[in-house]
């Protein structure tokens, strides 16, 4: 560092700003001093915005805000903020649309310059410290926006002005808004389709990013579409692909459902098996630089983690392959590990791609050599065959250095070696943990152990599912400890819920950030998740409480629609921007997220008002969803469940029948269907919300103490069941009934 000096963000909580405290710019938080400093100067504000993970923020940081010389002209010219995107995603998300309407492009590091006021007049991301490639050095941009600033103010200000006017059409619904209709699913489905990579698996091309919400529609409609067919009325959706075949009473051939498989499997599988996933910890890095998922860049989020652990499970109950099973329990021993605080509960934000800025996750990747000085001549053969690890590797940096993906499989290293499979595999296996147990020497990147409430609520509905599916007990037992610890300590039914739990950094000082319309949607999902898998209604209840408070914050009761974060009068630079996230960027959208648990609540009170307002808040995109394609996938899964009756399954009983039963009723992944088991030992009533407390305790078998299985669709039950078989056969016939 440059100056033993602190600056203001010394006081700050993020890792993020805490780590630029000893620069010598003289930053300041957003907030009302950075503005009225901004005002009474009269000088234009330089804005930063980025997160501790960043790789390229810490570039920039490093070749410019640690520079004397740029600090000298950023602290006499400009009135510069830094803001930290995970703790200020309201922020980041309106001036990436300013920035990307001014330059054309958004992420992160994002550089904006600002009239006092706020309002964006120029921006970009990354700005090199010399002219590099076409592109400016900072240190002329910063002095070239001062200049004008000063001297052409009045062209500035119709700058800022026009800038004001995109966004606003940015986050306007003008032409969007219609009636909803379930056809938005198969025009999701079709326009991700027409992107998908047959030779590599996902959408699109380098760089590659995995799209966790597509590949679970299409996984939610591979299984309606499976076995009975996919029956649909006049007025609902037909899912069809390019040449499908459809027979006449509107049923999806089985090829189509075939065509489904085949993307999100192979999706799957070659992201699994690339260096995009942590061949040796587990754990998906952020997203692929090339288009063949080998090349990762190296952070690796929570977020990502969390929805493609959804992934795998959902492709494990839909397909039965193993594959997708032993990298969904691989997913959480890296989470468990790495991510998660075992002690309080809770999972950290995210882990940095490197140590420093000269490596380029070089704690990840291997040469040759280094390979061979912790294995032995066998397991080296095996290893850099499996791995693909030669004296050239892929990095650019250091072209010894090789990133392990899956290269050759465990029969092709047999046949080749001349060894048996289970040999071959045993050598394997020794391998990867002597270079994960060589790894764990070198210095690790860093943890930033933020716990984030929408972020956590992600996981733990993800680790609650993982646990239905895979009998994973400690991963259930963790996942409640950490829900139990948003409610204790982010949650207040008079305020609301916080946007975090605890900071990284212990030294920072205690916020009680605000929770936006992510914290409140996710965890409303994450605690009827909860009560699903326990039967413990006291989660219910906690979930309808954060469903009301969220529509009471949130809700639009004009227009409809969730904003994302609540109106507030005098709000600061662009805040006062009205925005309802409909787009999945990277996590699930914050609007269909909120519609889901509204058609979730409504199934499980039957009151109408949760209905009403979910479908308003579809109806908002409904003229234009399809349009987005990959990008509205969360959307389309909103679309299921207003498409479906909803229905519950409840099992009650407590002897092999009823676990009988109960692998059945969670055997298949489709959305809107919900599984509860309760032993005779519980007050049934007393654990079932209202649109079943009145009508499963008075069924006569429930009465006699046998073993049964109802099925509740539509705020009707069928005739109660009790063998596996009969569940089967009417799921079967409810799953595929529109």
């Amino acid at each position: 560092m440059t100056t033993s000096t602190l600056n203001s963000l010394a006081r700050a909580a993020s890792s993020y700003l805490r780590s630029a405290m000893h620069q010598p710019v003289q930053w300041h938080e957003w907030g009302e001093e950075a503005f009225e400093k901004a005002k009474r100067e009269n000088k234009p504000i330089l804005l930063d915005i980025g997160a501790v993970w960043c790789h390229w923020c810490h570039v920039m940081d490093r070749e410019s805000y640690e520079d004397p010389e740029v600090a000298q002209i950023v602290n006499e010219r400009f009135v510069a903020i830094k803001v930290d995107r995970d703790e200020r995603p309201d922020i980041d998300s309106r001036y990436q649309v300013a920035v990307q309407a001014i330059s054309g492009q958004g992420g992160w590091p994002l550089t904006g310059f600002l009239t006092p006021d706020g309002r964006p007049f120029y921006g970009g991301t990354y700005f090199p410290p010399y002219d590099l490639q076409g592109r400016p050095s900072f240190r002329r941009v910063l002095l070239a926006i001062s200049d004008a600033f000063r001297e052409k103010n009045g062209d500035v200000l119709e700058q800022a002005k026009m800038v004001e006017g995109a966004l606003a059409h940015a986050e306007s619904f003008a032409g969007k808004t219609s009636e909803f209709s379930p056809t938005v699913i198969q025009e999701i489905i079709d326009a991700s389709l027409r992107m998908f990579d047959e030779t590599n698996g996902g959408f699109g091309s380098a760089p590659k990013f995995p799209h966790p919400s597509i590949l679970d529609l299409l996984i939610d409609q591979y299984v309606r579409s499976s076995g009975a067919g996919l029956r649909r009325t006049d007025e609902g959706v037909r899912p069809h692909m390019d040449n499908a075949q459809t027979g006449e009473d509107g049923r999806r051939s089985t090829s189509d459902g075939e065509k489904l498989r085949h993307v999100f499997t192979t999706t799957l599988e070659k992201m699994a098996r690339g260096g995009v996933y942590d061949q040796l910890a587990g754990g998906f890095h952020r997203y692929s630089v090339d288009e063949r998922w080998i090349v990762p860049h190296f952070e690796k989020m929570s977020y990502d983690n969390s929805e493609l652990l959804k992934n795998y499970v959902h492709a494990y109950q839909a397909t039965g392959n193993q594959f997708f099973a032993d990298v969904a329990r691989d997913i959480i021993r890296w989470i468990d590990e790495w991510l998660s605080d075992r002690k309080h509960g809770g999972f950290y934000a995210s882990q940095d791609a490197d140590i420093s800025l000269d490596d380029d996750g070089d704690y990840f990747t291997w040469t040759l050599e280094e390979a061979k000085s912790v294995l032995n001549e066998e397991e080296a053969q095996v290893a850099t065959l499996h791995y693909d690890i030669n004296e050239i590797g892929e990095m650019q940096h250091d072209p010894m250095k090789n990133v392990l993906f899956q290269r050759a499989s465990i029969d092709e290293i047999a046949a080749r070696l001349k060894l048996s499979a289970e040999r071959v595999l045993e050598l394997l296996q020794s391998a990867k943990q002597k270079m994960y147990t060589a790894r764990l020497k070198r210095p690790t990147p860093y943890i930033d152990k933020t716990i984030y409430v929408n972020w956590n609520a992600l996981f733990i509905s993800a680790y609650l599912k993982a646990a239905t599916a895979l009998d994973l007990e400690d991963a259930r037992r963790f996942a409640l400890r950490s829900l139990d610890r948003i409610l204790a300590q982010a949650w207040n039914p008079e305020s609301g819920l916080k946007h975090v739990v605890a900071y990284s950094d212990a030294a920072s000082g205690k916020r009680d950030a605000e929770g936006f319309l992510d914290d409140y949607a996710f965890t409303a999902n994450a605690c009827l998740d909860a009560y699903e898998s326990t039967a413990v209604l006291s989660y219910f209840r906690e979930a309808q409480q954060i469903t009301n408070k969220m529509i009471e914050k949130f809700y639009d009761l004009t227009s409809g629609g969730f904003f994302d974060s609540a109106p507030k009068p005098n709000s600061l630079g662009v805040l006062a921007t009205p925005r309802k996230p409909f787009q999945d960027s990277p996590t699930p959208a914050g609007n269909p997220v909120a519609a889901i648990a509204l058609f979730r609540m409504h199934g499980y009170t039957g009151e109408d008002g949760y209905r009403e307002k979910a479908e308003n808040t579809l109806n908002l995109l409904a003229g234009a969803g399809g349009q987005y394609g990959l990008f509205a996938a969360t959307y389309g899964i909103a679309a299921v469940y207003a498409s479906y009756q909803h229905s519950q399954v409840v099992i009650v009983g407590e002897d092999e029948t009823s676990s009988q039963l109960y692998s059945q009723a969670i055997s298949s992944p489709v959305f809107g269907r919900s599984a509860i088991k309760l032993k005779f030992s519980q007050a049934v009533a007393q654990n079932l919300p209202p649109a079943l407390a009145a009508t499963v305790p008075e069924l006569p078998a429930v009465k006699a103490g046998r073993t049964t299985a109802v099925v509740c669709s539509g705020f009707s039950c069928k005739p109660p069941v009790n063998t596996s078989e009969q569940l089967k056969q009417l799921l079967t016939t409810e799953s595929s009934a529109a």
